[in-house]
Parts: C-alpha cells; structure tokens; sequence
C-alpha cells in the first residue's frame, strides 16, 4: 500500500465518529484525549490527502462521492480539524461529561461529512445527521436549553426538509447527483452547482436558515447562549460555517441578490449585538453579522469575493470559537451571564482578557490580526478593487456592519473587564482552558502578521496562488496592507472610538426586541390553532359520520318508524301521515301517507309541464 493509498483509506468523518463512540466507554481523561487526537488527526490528512475523489460508490443505485478533496474540502477541513481539537481541550478543562464530548464529536463528525461530500446525496444525508447530533448536544444541557433545542430543531428540520426537496429536484432536472455533472451545470472556481430554477430556489432557502439569513435566524441568538458552555464553543463554529461552504458550492458563481442579503446580515447582527445583555447572545448575533460577509463574498461571485469569503469563514471558525471559550471562562468562573453586572476583571483574569481581546482585534478586522486580511478581500470585492462590478451600496453596509462590530467589542471588553473595579475575587482560566485559548489566539495573530504570516494564509486559500489569482484584468497581486485598506481600518477604529462613549450610556438602557423574534411565539400559537382547528374539525367528522351510520342502521331496522320521523317533519298541508302501531308494542308495521288536495295538483301540474318540455 502507498503513502497515498494509506492516507485515503482514513475517511475522515468516520475517525471522528468511532471516537465518539470510544469517548462513552473509556476512563474521561483518555477519551477527550483521543477525540483531541482524532481531529488533530484529521487536520493532517485534509493537508495531505491528494485532489480528487476517493471512496466512490453506488448506492441504491446512484453513483455517489463521499470523500472529495479539492482546495476547499481542504482549507474548510484544515480549519474545522485544527478547531475541533483545541475545543476538546477546552471541554476538558471547562468539566464537560463524556456524553457531552461523545455528542460534540458526532456533531463535528457530520460537519466534517458534509465538507467532504462530492455529491448532493451524501451532503444531504451529512446535513441532517449535523441537525440531530447538535439538538442533542444542545438538549443534554437540560434547563433552558431543551426548549431552545426543541425551537432549534424544528428551525433545522425545516431548513434540512427544504435542501432535500431542491436536492431531489435538482436529480431530477441534471439527472445525477454528483458535483458539476448533469445537464446545464457550468462552474467558474468551484466543483458544484445546484440546478436552476425550483431546485436552486428550495436549496437557498433551506441554506439560508442555517446560514441564518434575516428572518431566518431566530435559531441562533435563541439557541447558543443557553447550552453548557464548552458546546457553544463546538457550535460557534461547526454549523454556520459548513453551511456557507454548502452555499457556495450550491451557487459557485453567486447572485448579486445573496451579496446584498449578507450586506444586510453584517448590518443587522451588529446592530442588535449592540443591544445585548447576555454575553453569549451578543456572541450569537455577531455569528450572523459574520456571514453576513461571507455571504456577500460568494453572492459578489468573483475571484477575490469568493477567496474573501472562504478566508472569512476560515477566521470566523478560530476568532469565534476563541471569543466563546473567553466569555465562557467568565461565566465558569463568575456563573454570571449580563455584562452590566461584571466588571474590572483584567486584573483578576488577565490570560482571559489577553484571549477575549485576540479575538476581538481579530473579528473587528485590526490590522497584524488575520480577520483583516479577509475582510479587506470582500471589501475589495465589494468595491471593484481588482477591476469588478462596482457595489457601493454593499459595501456601505458591509462598513457599517464593521463600525458596528467595533463598537460591540469595545463595549464587551469595557463592561466585562475595564469597567469599574471588580468587587469578586476570581481565580483566571484552568490550564486547559488557557491552551485551548492561546493556541487559537496565537493562530489568529501568526496569519494576520505583515509580510511573515498572511502570505502563509493567502497560500492556503482557494483561487490563490501565493499571494496571486487571477481576476477579470489578468493577473493580480494581493497587497492585504496597502494604504487603502490601513486607512479602511484606520476609519472603522476612529468613528468607533468616538462614537462609543456617546452611545454608551443610552446603549444601557436600552432593551429593544428583535422583531424576528417575534416569529417564536406567532409560530408557536399558530400551530397550536391549527393543531386545534384540525383535530376538532376531524372529531366533527368522526361524529357525523358515526351519527350517519347509526342512523342508517336504525332506520335498516326500522323503516316505518324512520319513515314516519321523516314524515312528521313535513308540514301537514303538503303530507299527511298514519301510523298504525303493532298490537304486540313491537315496530310499526304499517304507515298510511296521503298528499294534500294541493300537493296533488302541484305534482301533477311539475309531470305534466315536464312532459310537454320533453316533447317539444
């Protein structure tokens, strides 16, 4: 067997899940250390495994492709593989059980199948199984979070109900289900493609509600800050992003109306990220503000927009992930949630706060941190930098998705760790938590860093050579640290800066709901009517159809006394009716009928008027 052969015959998804399994059965310490290495594991074949397609089948018929490398199973696979394993440390450390880390790691099992599917079967099958393991992770929290489990699958169900309806339309029309094959199907940069028509239409809108579009979202800000605090780390990171990896392979070329969409995502999450009490629930808002530019890259469609957002959605998975595990410790170690109610915690937890504010420069795009090389490329995309459509309008709300996010995190780090002096006395993150944290943080600056760290990112991404690609006036080069994008970055710090201490006491005041939210409890008593409307209009006709048959069997025993029920309703100008009772008290044997006078010349006049009708 060849190196290649060896490193093919270990489908990824399948390592992980095993793990899972091993996790329920051998002492804590071990199993979290061999789901650690399993991911770790996983990282190293994603980087090494040759292109192409591996493992493929047939099944019930169809040609399917569970292992596809190609550049993005890979970058997506490096990012997810590289995460995971420090998240599993990170559990650990924060007191998960083994159920919960056996659940964690079937969930990032499935993401991981969904990645490396090379058709829309297994994507299918891989997207439903990432639906169930995350309600259960999500429910073995208990509490709160078994509601929101409950809101978060129905929101799931009905996403993941919705891809396989486009997917079967989709085999229908292309007449297969492998990536790029079938009729009409044509990509630029990308192996995929949805069919056209019903089936791209049903497939954007079951995307759409795990990449939380707006309206669609509901789930996310519900749903995350409410498990134990290690799986909101796992869920940070595994189903937004694998399914914007989805939504660009489904729309490889992009619309310019998705673009638009994520331009109002960035908007909207930033702004009621804003209005947030609940730390974990600005985090979740900042998820969708996140996509938003990922979502706008892959709709932009071109060469830079779509290796913006696979950049995007690259630092989202560690930037993120290490902003929940730094907000987690908090909570761990103060078991309080409302940011108002902390305060001057650097000095009791400073490792905490080297790690909170890592992630924050990073997700607000500061220069030296890796979230401002990606988000410069959509940018760039956004503006016809590198000779493009011109979206000025897109990239207004992108920038004002970015002041937004800027003043979040300043308002995060101020209440959570500046703020006043801290009248507790707490004890830093545990040694696993600080490696967990570190370990990504340390990520998040090396790939932002000028002239030595991007180039290595950039090396990494999709349609990028190096540091070069091509886009519609040839080829280019990326210069992530020109002018441009300094004063760009400089512009976002400065209006945050001053804007900041004028909001911010109005800002805590503030306790605006988000309309969406609104669709939880119009939902919830709108199916309970219609649960209602339908059993009791069921109960109706179960009662008349079971009245309609007694009555009939009645009437088969006793036709003379039916008859004469019937009888008796009619007025006695038009019938006349006589019963003659049994003399033995049994039914009625004999029934006496005779027509009115005036019953009589009617009928006879209706017979003979139809007659002459017939005649003539």
């Amino acid at each position: 067997m060849t190196e290649v052969d060896a490193v093919t015959a270990i489908y990824p998804p399948l390592l992980v899940f095993a793990t899972a399994l091993l996790v329920l059965v051998i002492p804590r310490i071990l199993g979290f250390a061999l789901g650690a290495v399993s991911l770790a594991t996983v990282t190293v074949i994603a980087y090494v495994a040759p292109e192409g397609g591996h493992m493929a089948m047939t099944f019930l018929g169809f040609d399917v492709q569970p292992y596809l490398v190609d550049e993005y199973t890979r970058f997506v696979a490096i990012g997810l593989g590289f995460l995971g394993t420090f998240a599993v440390v990170y559990a650990y450390s924060s007191e998960a059980s083994r159920g919960m880390a056996a659940f964690a790691l079937a969930y990032v099992a499935s993401a991981l199948g969904a990645v490396f599917a090379g058709d829309w079967l297994v994507l299918v099958f891989m997207w439903e199984i990432m639906a169930v393991t995350s309600t259960l992770l999500v429910w073995h929290f208990g509490g709160d979070a078994v509601r929101a489990g409950y809101r978060y699958a129905l929101a799931h169900g009905i996403g993941g109900s919705l891809v396989l309806f486009g997917v079967i339309a989709h085999y229908a029309q292309a007449g297969t289900f492998l990536y790029g094959q079938g009729v009409g199907l044509e990509q630029t940069f990308i192996t995929g493609g949805i069919a056209t028509g019903i089936p791209a239409l049903l497939a954007v809108l079951g995307i759409g509600v795990n990449v939380a579009f707006i309206g669609f979202h509901t789930w996310l800000p519900d749903t995350y800050p409410r498990p134990h605090l290690a799986a909101s780390v796992f869920l940070a990171a595994f189903t937004t992003k694998t399914s914007a990896y989805v939504l660009l392979r489904a729309f490889p070329d992009g619309h310019i109306w998705l673009a638009y969409m994520g331009g109002l995502m960035a908007v909207y999450g930033a702004g009621f990220a804003l209005l947030q009490h609940d730390m974990r629930a600005l985090l979740s808002y900042h998820i969708q503000a996140q996509l938003g530019y990922m979502v706008a890259g892959i709709g932009i469609g071109s060469a830079i927009g779509i290796a913006g957002a696979m950049g995007h959605l690259f630092n989202n998975v560690l930037y993120k992930s290490l902003l929940f595990m730094a907000v987690g410790v908090v909570i761990y170690r103060t078991r309080e949630n409302d940011l108002y109610k902390l305060g001057g915690l650097w000095r009791e937890m400073p490792l905490t706060a080297l790690a909170f504010f890592i992630g924050a420069l990073s997700i607000t795009a500061v220069p030296g941190f890796s979230g401002f090389i990606s988000k410069g490329m959509v940018f760039d995309a956004a503006t016809g930098y590198f000779g493009g459509t011109e979206h000025w309008p897109l990239f207004v709300l992108l920038f004002i998705g970015g002041i937004g996010t800027f003043l979040s995190f300043i308002k995060l780090g101020f209440y959570v760790f500046f703020h006043g002096e801290s009248d507790r006395e707490v004890r830093d993150a545990k040694t696993g938590q600080t490696t967990a944290m570190l370990s990504v943080g340390g990520a998040c600056v090396v790939l932002g860093l000028p002239a030595v760290g991007w180039p290595i990112f950039t090396d990494l991404l999709p349609v990028i050579d190096g540091t070069q690609f091509t886009g519609p006036e040839g080829l280019e080069t990326l210069n992530p640290y020109s002018m441009g994008h300094l004063q760009d970055a400089a512009l976002l710090l400065g209006i945050s800066a001053i804007a900041f201490p004028i909001i911010r006491k109005p800002l805590s005041k503030l306790d605006f709901r988000d309309p969406a939210t609104y669709v939880n409890p119009v939902g919830y008593r709108l199916g309970r009517w219609s649960m209602l409307g339908v059993t009791e209009l069921f109960a109706a006709v179960d009662r008349a159809a079971v009245g309609l048959v007694r009555t009939c069997y009645w009437a088969g025993n006793n036709p003379v006394r039916a008859v004469g029920a019937v009888v008796n309703r009619v007025p006695d100008s038009v019938l006349e009716s006589d019963v003659f009772e049994a003399r033995d008290g049994k039914s009625p044997s004999t029934l006496s009928l005779r027509a009115t006078i005036g019953m009589t010349v009617l009928m006879v006049t209706v017979v003979l008027t139809s007659m002459l009708l017939l005649v003539l």
